[in-house]
């Protein structure tokens, strides 16, 4: 048996509203991941992000947990997890520091940043994640490197990241009621841009919309820098809800022609005339509609939902506007999350933004790519990502150690399960 930390092994885990997913992957020299296990299971007693039955949401990560282990042949102890839902509070503050020695120093840049942290921060939140946006040396330009610089005064721009204790605190009772140790804790949204967004987005100007069941993750990058968060608290399970309500089904069968009829416009771009019959409630006869009929249900809501996220982002641009920050997003809107594979969601985004959109993929992954390099995989796949590319002290709400997963791999030959686990999903 062979520690994960010398082969440096990484386990994400996201609890979402409609499931648990862990993913296990290998961190190659060049930042790549190799996914060599993954574990899905039904969520029971989550509601939008927030743990409301904390027996049934043991149940469900254990279950996806044993389904990673048969998968990747390894015994999972530790998981990178994230987090999400509507307590979510994110800020952009300012930290100022004296250079005692005329020039940056690391401990410089250090205390400006523990300064823009020390906002008083609403009662039962905490701080999740700091990030630095940009420096200024005195009068001297913004720059994102300032070390070295000769000067006064530094100021550090930084944005912050905060959740409410009472979730954070329900959703790691549920993992270490699993028997795991949390590693780090990150914000699904957070996670997510790592998977799925390029650093030129990032520079040219992004907003990055992650479409979950019972959640909207928003994030806008603007000259390289993190300069709005926020959780909205309206997702695909709307959609499902209006369907059911609208066509008098059950959320299941609501859900189930949500994912394999739905459109975002109306009339849809393909086969609107294709019958569907919808199951009626209390023993009453299916009914038949069409699709072009179901469309003018989902395209509504879908409207709706890029309809919120727009009105915040025109709060957002006057706001840059009077900070003298470059505004535009000329890389467009990025969609991801399972809300995000609706059919002609490109061609609902775009004429609600009116700028470009893509539906961003997993990136810089191999291994068990055919199950995972899907957009409702964003999340999981970015906590790997960030687990790489950061310390455990960028997250100041985990009380672990800093490192890598603390995982145990077994030294079997992990190809035949790997071709089994696939062969019973195709």
């Amino acid at each position: 048996m062979t520690k994960v930390a010398e082969s440096k092994t990484i386990v994400g885990l996201e609890i979402g509203t409609h499931k648990v997913v862990a993913v296990v992957g290998e961190v190659l020299p060049d930042g790549v991941i190799n996914v060599i296990g993954s574990g899905v299971s039904p969520t029971k007693g989550v509601h939008c992000g927030g743990v409301v039955d904390l027996d049934a949401v043991v149940t469900s990560i254990q279950r996806a947990i044993e389904q990673a282990e048969s998968i990747s042949e390894c015994k999972i102890i530790g998981v990178t997890l994230a987090i999400s839902g509507q307590h979510i509070t994110s800020l952009n503050e300012s930290g100022f520091t004296s250079l005692s020695e005329g020039i940056v120093t690391q401990k410089d840049l250090s205390d400006a940043i523990n300064i823009a942290r020390s906002v008083r921060l609403a009662d039962g939140l905490e701080t999740l994640h700091i990030v630095p946006q940009e420096y200024h040396v005195d009068r001297l330009p913004a720059t994102k490197n300032p070390l070295g610089l000769s000067g006064v005064r530094l100021q550090a721009q930084v944005h912050l990241i905060a959740c409410h204790n009472d979730w954070l605190r329900n959703l790691k009772n549920a993992v270490e009621r699993s028997k795991l140790k949390i590693d780090e804790i990150v914000f699904s949204g957070f996670a997510s841009s790592y998977s799925v967004l390029h650093n030129d987005e990032k520079e040219l100007g992004v907003c990055l919309i992650d479409i979950g069941g019972g959640t909207m993750d928003v994030l806008v990058y603007a000259d390289g820098a993190l300069r709005y968060s926020k959780v909205i608290p309206f997702g695909g399970n709307n959609v499902t809800d209006y369907i059911a309500h609208m066509f008098t089904t059950s959320r299941t069968d609501a859900e189930h022609i949500k994912v394999h009829y739905g459109s975002a416009v109306t009339p849809p771009t393909h086969f609107a005339d294709k019958k569907i019959e919808v199951a009626g409630l209390g023993g009453r006869a299916p009914r038949t509609f069409t699709k072009g009929q179901l469309s003018k249900v989902t395209a509504q809501c879908y409207n709706d939902l890029l309809g919120v996220v727009a009105h915040e982002l025109t709060l957002l641009r006057d706001e840059l506007i009077q900070k003298g920050i470059k505004q535009e997003l000329i890389a467009g809107i990025v969609l991801t999350g399972g809300g995000s594979q609706i059919e002609d969601i490109v061609e609902c985004a775009k004429s609600v933004f009116g700028s470009q959109v893509r539906v961003g993929y997993p990136q810089n992954i191999t291994g068990l790519t055919d199950y995972v390099n899907k957009p409702q995989y964003a999340t999981v796949l970015g906590l790997l990502q960030y687990s790489h590319y950061n310390d455990a002290e960028s997250s100041p709400a985990t009380d672990s150690d800093s490192g890598v997963t603390d995982v145990l791999r077994g030294a079997g030959d992990k190809l035949k399960s790997i071709a089994s686990w696939v062969k019973s999903k195709f």
